[in-house]
């Protein structure tokens, strides 16, 4: 399997500001020398040197992740509408494929996990089909009330693409031959977890999720969704500090998904679902902070990542 992130913040859009761009662009000749321009293999070498935070950036586009398996027979699977949903389907129409078949499945429905959809190119192509999934099961009324005005000009009554509601009853269903299962986590009106199988290979979503006690226990549930996971996504949102401040707000501290990991055995944990208020350099200041933690563990071996919009990560 494949992930590919679309969109990688929490909360809200967070484009890169002009201050912000001026301040990397400072940064960066301060840094430069005369010998650092004197060829072009000197130019690549000293932009390979620079940290990420200046030559790079994590991403400003809301929740969307895609799924990529050979057992999906070509269809797209998309996880979550976020802002990143629109790139995404810029990518499709580059593509030029005569027809699309995309499924898209819903963790929760606050804005910052829908508001992209509105901008989903694909959808208004009538030679494609999109499938909706939810456990929730008013969810299709919840998707066109927020495309109706004064919210939004456009219904989606105007999306020429055919379009399937699919309420999840049972847990777990397939999509083609991948095996999906999915579960409530701690946030504020629910938010669903998604796990995806493919043969020993499995990756869970689990975006807006706070972390509570119970998820640590040792049940067959617990066990079944998270135990040996190859891949955990979750909301890493915050400082331990800011968790306790913030508290029942329905995000985590990244250490604690440190330990919820390394509770679980799971061998790669992606911090995701980025507060909108820490710029590049804070935000991979938590990835440099959580490895430290994780190396501090009594129990190691995770390896930890971050998520960033472009980025690729594949399991076999």
């Amino acid at each position: 399997m494949n992930v590919h992130f679309w969109g990688v913040r929490g909360s809200l859009p967070t484009p890169l500001t002009p201050a912000q761009l001026r301040s990397k662009i400072s940064s960066i000749i301060q840094r430069v020398r005369p010998d650092d321009l004197a060829s072009p293999e000197n130019k690549e070498k000293f932009l390979a040197s620079l940290p990420d935070y200046l030559f790079g950036a994590v991403g400003g586009n809301t929740p969307c992740v895609e799924i990529s398996s050979s057992l999906t027979e070509g269809a797209k699977v998309v996880l979550d509408a976020g802002t990143g949903i629109r790139e995404f389907g810029l990518a499709l129409l580059k593509e030029r494929l005569p027809s699309v078949s995309c499924h898209i499945l819903f963790s929760h429905f606050h804005w910052d996990h829908v508001q992209g959809l509105p901008f989903f190119g694909p959808a208004f192509n009538p030679s494609n089909s999109l499938f909706f999934y939810s456990p929730v099961r008013d969810f299709r009324e919840t998707l066109e009330r927020q495309m109706t005005p004064p919210h939004f000009p456009i219904t989606m009554e105007t999306m020429g693409a055919h379009k399937e509601f699919r309420v999840l009853e049972s847990s777990p269903f397939a999509i083609g031959g991948l095996k999906v299962s999915f579960r409530l986590m701690n946030h504020p009106g629910g938010c669903y977890a998604y796990a995806f199988e493919e043969g020993a290979t499995k990756i869970i979503y689990s975006t807006d999720t706070e972390l509570v006690p119970a998820d640590f226990e040792k049940n067959e549930e617990n066990t079944t969704f998270f135990r040996n996971a190859s891949a955990l996504i979750i909301d890493s949102q915050y400082t331990l500090g800011e968790s306790i401040e913030k508290f029942n707000w329905g995000h985590s501290a990244f250490s604690l998904t440190a330990d919820f990991a390394a509770s679980w055995n799971i061998r790669n944990l992606i911090l995701f679902h980025h507060e909108p208020e820490k710029d590049d350099k804070k935000v991979l200041g938590m990835l440099r902070s959580t490895r430290w933690y994780i190396d501090h563990l009594e129990k190691r071996g995770v390896h930890v990542l971050l998520a960033q919009e472009g980025m690729d990560f594949a399991l076999q």
